[in-house]
This record gives structure tokens, sequence and C-alpha cells, in this order.
């Protein structure tokens, strides 16, 4: 019997955004190409959110059942026009020229360029959260207009509005972080994709320090994601976006614009300061210290080290090297914890067991001072810039209590590295069932009456004792031991003669099909 074709699945919202961003594309760097996209993105969003609260507004006012009837249409127009009926609703307040309507309606003019460059600067001064942060150089010579033009069609074809099959008003975050994604897998280079950090590794962070309420800091928040996922997280436990206050910074400048405009979307109101800058050497939060501190930093940066640092109060384990930023990040981290504050973050392995330029120090005076509350070894290829294996570190203040229960003297080891599916030839995700399993036995071991219990082969509560017989090295491998191997009770013989029939038959099917294949191709006209 004839096969039948493979229906194709119907594209989803993110994948036609995407195409779009190729369609654009030409011979231009994703690098360039995710802020032409994204602006674009960020623009039809809030025109669309703009029109949808005007149709609110004008059929409230045109209702005479409604409590804000006006029967006089020239006063109904007035009130169309009042900018603080839209920023009440947290709604961006976009002028005229700056409306998807007019954007597409200009979209096949040669200028459409330098209307969207109008469009931004219009929009940013009637909006001050987001002044200096949208795109701009879109009139630029090397921006084929042509495909500039396609780009706006094709955008403007998507609606983001609630009423649109896709739902909700998180649209678009899910539409700007699938983008960041697929940017991400496609820029090269040393810090390719740098700016992302992948679903599945924020999810399991946030997921096993639960920030329900209070101040949540990221001093390398990249374009964001953490807070989404904090944000997200509150909202699924039954809690509001206001239960958490965010802070953050972040050293590139495109990134930090990125961020914001993540932020705003999500209507999630963060201080990122009011600029890009160094964590290290322009702490924008000096004073903050934070609930939870959760952080993704660049790994085995080598040249972060300033002379005004040398006697920074931060390193109060160690002078971190000036060769390796990892012990500046756990150290700045924990300066800007509150005292009963918990960081999550993830580092590279080697400061696991590195003992190069002081670390090994600054690790053990870590582990004495009971700030090491939980390891967990990651899958390779979790990231788009770089396929090695990294670990999630937890570290806690008063891990005498805090909430939990009294965890001083030992130290949780999770050994994740057998979890997770290639999604593509280059990227590693976790699913949920994953981050469950990791997080789940996090907070059996961490709360009270958890029914927590070793896992030979995945988890391990070590003693400081056990912890310095290894010299202080966290791996979690050295702790956890193996696996046990399954058992039956299948005799050897029996199963033996069992794999040879099983295996014959899987030879005899491959004969089969290899003579169907050359068959076939005869029947082509090939002479095989």
């Amino acid at each position: 019997m004839a096969r039948q074709a493979k229906k194709a699945q119907p594209k989803s919202l993110e994948q036609r955004l995407w195409d779009a961003a190729d369609a654009l594309r030409g011979n231009q760097e994703p690098s360039e190409y995710k802020h032409v996209v994204l602006g674009l993105v960020f623009l039809k969003y809030i025109s669309d959110r703009f029109e949808a609260r005007r149709k609110d507004i004008e059929a409230a006012l045109a209702d005479p059942n409604s409590p804000d009837y006006i029967p006089n249409e020239a006063r109904r127009q007035t009130f169309l026009e009042d900018r603080d009926e839209y920023r009440s609703h947290n709604i961006f307040w976009v002028p005229t020229d700056a409306r998807w309507e007019s954007i597409q309606a200009q979209a096949k003019l040669p200028e459409i360029g330098q209307v969207i460059d109008t469009a931004m600067d219009l929009i940013e001064k009637e909006n001050p959260s987001i002044r200096g942060v949208l795109p701009r150089n879109y009139g630029r010579e090397g921006l084929d207009k042509g495909r500039l033009g396609q780009l706006v069609d094709l955008i403007g074809s998507i609606g983001f509005t609630e009423s649109d099959d896709h739902g909700s008003d998180d649209v678009l975050g899910r539409v700007y972080e699938y983008f960041l994604g697929q940017f991400a897998g496609k820029e090269t280079g040393k810090d390719a994709g740098a700016f992302y950090t992948p679903r599945s590794v924020v999810k399991t962070l946030v997921e096993m320090l639960e920030p329900f309420h209070g101040r949540v800091y990221d001093p390398a928040c990249g374009s964001g994601g953490m807070f989404v996922q904090s944000a997200e997280f509150v909202k699924a436990h039954g809690g509001k976006r206001t239960d958490i206050s965010v802070y953050g910074q972040e050293f590139t400048d495109t990134t930090w614009k990125l961020a914001k405009m993540n932020l705003a979307l999500r209507g999630i109101e963060a201080d990122l300061g009011d600029r890009s800058a160094d964590s290290f050497t322009q702490d924008l939060h000096p004073d903050l210290r934070a609930d939870f501190v959760i952080a993704n930093p660049p790994f085995n940066v080598s040249n972060w080290w300033d002379a005004k640092l040398q006697d920074d109060p931060r390193w109060k384990h160690g002078t971190p090297p000036s060769s390796n930023a990892n012990f500046a990040w756990v150290q700045h981290f924990i300066h800007h914890l509150s005292p009963k504050g918990t960081a999550g973050f993830v580092l590279a392995n080697g400061s696991l067991a590195s003992t190069s330029g002081g670390e090994g120090e600054i690790r053990r005076s870590l582990i004495e001072c009971d700030l090491v509350d939980c390891i967990v070894a990651m899958p390779d290829k979790l990231f788009f810039n770089t396929g090695i294996p990294v670990t999630l570190w937890f570290v806690s203040k008063e891990r005498d209590g805090n909430g939990h229960r009294r965890r001083t003297g030992e130290v949780l080891f999770i050994d994740a590295r057998k979890l997770g599916k290639m999604e593509t030839r280059r990227l590693r995700v976790l699913d949920d069932a994953d981050i469950a399993k990791i997080s789940d036995t996090y907070h059996a071991w961490r709360n009270h009456d958890g029914g927590y219990a070793d896992l030979a082969g995945f988890a391990k509560a070590a003693s400081l004792e056990e912890i310095a017989a290894r010299n202080f090295v966290l791996t979690p491998g050295q702790y956890v031991g193996v696996e046990e191997a399954l058992l039956d009770d299948e005799p050897i013989d029996d199963k033996v003669n069992r794999l040879v029939g099983e295996l014959k038959d899987v030879l005899a099917e491959g004969e089969l099909l290899e003579a169907e294949i050359w068959k076939n191709l005869r029947e082509l006209g090939y002479d095989v």
C-alpha cells in the first residue's frame, strides 16, 4: 500500500517571524540583524497594544450603558488622545506617525528606513522609560530597503493582540525569546550568543531558587531572561509580578538595550541602571542586598582586572586571579546577597577543582564559611556559544534556617550529566521532567521533612569532612558514586540465546531492506 505523504505541521508564530528575519538577512550578519528585526517586532507589538486599548476606550465612551459614556462625539475624540488613558494601563503612547498602520503604508517606499527611524524617535520622546533603548539606523545605506519593506509586510501580517489566536499578551515574550535563541545559534565567533541563556538552564535555576517574593538581582543580565523566567515562576504560583523587585546590570550596550526592551514588553519594571556598565569597576547597585541572585556570567574572562579593584571589599575570601574572573563573580554575588539571601549561578567546570591563582584557597574559604549549598553538574552542549559542560552553583547565607532545614556542615551534590536530549546536532535541552528531577531533589534535601535520601550516581549530601578529605574539590562525580546496575534474574545462557535470536532477526530485516533498495534503484533506471 502506498504510503501517505506526511502532513506538514503548520508553522508557529515564532517560526514565521524567524522566516521574516531570514527574508531580510541577505548578506548581513545575524548579530546586526537581530537588532533590526527585534526593533520592528517591538514596534508592531506596542502599536497593536495601543490600538487594542484605543478600541476599548472608544467602545466604552460610545456605550450608553457604560459608566464612561460620553454622548458628545467631539469630546470622545479628546479622551481617545489622552495619554493617561493608555499609560494607566501600562500601554505605551504611540504617536500617529509611529503607528504600524502608518509604517506599513510606506513599506514599499525607498525611504522606509527613515520612516522607521523617525517612528523610533517619536516613541522614545513620548515614553521616557525606553529613552535611548530602541534600535536606529534603519535608514543606513547597507540595509536593502526592498528587503526591509518585505520584512515590514511579513511582520505586519502577524497579530500580537489578545484577540489573536496566539493568545495572551505574553506572545511577544515568546517571540522575543525564540528570536534571541535563533540569533544566538546563528552567530559565530568567541562571543556568539553570549547575550542569551537557554531557557532550560534558566528554568532550572529559577525552579531551584523559587524566587516567590523579594529582590532579584542579575549583574550579568544579558537580554533579561532570568528576570522573565522569575516573573513567570511567580505568576505560575499564584503571585503577582510586583511580588519581586528586579535589579540588573549588563556590560554590553546593545544587549542592555535588548534587555530593557524585553522587560518593557513583559510589563516587568526593572532597575538596570541608567546605562550599560562593568559590574566590577562600575557597580550600579553598590548598596543593593538581594534576596536572590540569578546569573550566568561570562565564563573564564581573562581581561577583567583593573588596578582599582586591588583592595575591593568584595574579595572577603581572597583576591581573584587577574587571569580569570570566575571567583570575582562568585564573590560579587555573595557581596550583594541579603543576610538570608541565596544565589544560583552558572560557572565553568574548572572552578570546581582549580587551584591556580589562589582559586583553590577562595573555594576552600567559601566551603569553610558554610556558604556553598548545592553543586549541580550539568550535561554538555547546553549553550550556543560553547559545548563545554557547566556547573550550577548555589550559595546561601544563614543556612541554619532561612525558612528551610538547617544544612550547615553539608553540601548537596547532584550529577545531572546524563539528563537532557539533543534538540539539534549542536544543542542539548533539558525537558520539564529533567528539570523537576533536579529541583525536586534539591527541595527534598533543603526542606523540612523533605524525605531526601542519597541516590547512587545522582545525588549525595556530603559532609565538610568528606569535602576536606578531597582537598575541597567540588566535582559532583567524586561524591555521588556510580549508579547501581539494574539487576535481572534471567540466566546468562538464556539471555545470550535471546540476544543472538534478536540479532539474527535484525540482520535478516537488514538484508530484505537492502534488496528492496537495489530493486528500487534499478527500477528507476540506475545501473547498479
